[in-house]
């Protein structure tokens, strides 16, 4: 099983702000399962304003369709999907013009009962919108302790899909 340190997940994205800092590409996100988690680890290390346009905590469907994922992709797909995650992705970009966004979403330790055949405990999706293309991914989190720790696992899976792209 593999571990998410907690010291090592903020380091790494320590260096990430000083990398896109020094490269100067701005970047935002659209998260719901970790609420704002991603943003809150970029924003963390001094100087991130240069280089975070904005984010959004998308927790319910209808803050999602609000702010530019289009509903017809939550019915035709789900809300815990890849469609959905890059819709998401793609919705923080043209909202901010950022260089690179992150859409996320997923189900943290319990099945929500508003989706129950589509959420499955401890899996995430999430699609990185950079240079004109959008990847998108899904994962599997070993059952964790509490919400924060999945957040930070998510995070740092992410961190390592952001990496290889940059």
């Amino acid at each position: 099983m593999k571990i998410y340190d907690e010291k090592e997940i903020r380091s790494n994205y320590e260096k990430l702000t000083l990398s896109l800092i020094e490269k100067k590409l701005t970047i935002t996100t659209m998260e719901s399962c970790t609420s704002g988690q991603i943003a809150s680890l970029i924003t963390d290390t001094p100087g991130a304003s240069e280089i975070m346009k904005g984010a959004f905590i998308t927790y319910s469907n209808e803050a999602k369709i609000k702010f530019g994922v289009p509903a017809k992709i939550i019915d035709e797909y789900s809300v815990y999907s890849e469609q959905t995650a890059c819709a998401m992705a793609k919705a923080a970009k043209e909202a901010f013009n950022a260089d690179i966004s992150i859409g996320v979403t997923g189900t943290m330790g319990n099945i929500d009962p508003a989706n129950e055949e589509t959420s499955v405990p401890g899996r995430v999706y999430f699609a990185i919108y950079f240079r004109e293309e959008i990847k998108s991914f899904s994962i599997e989190l070993p059952l964790m302790k509490n919400r924060l720790s999945y957040k930070l696992a998510a995070a740092g899976e992410i961190y390592e899909r952001l990496a290889q792209l940059l």
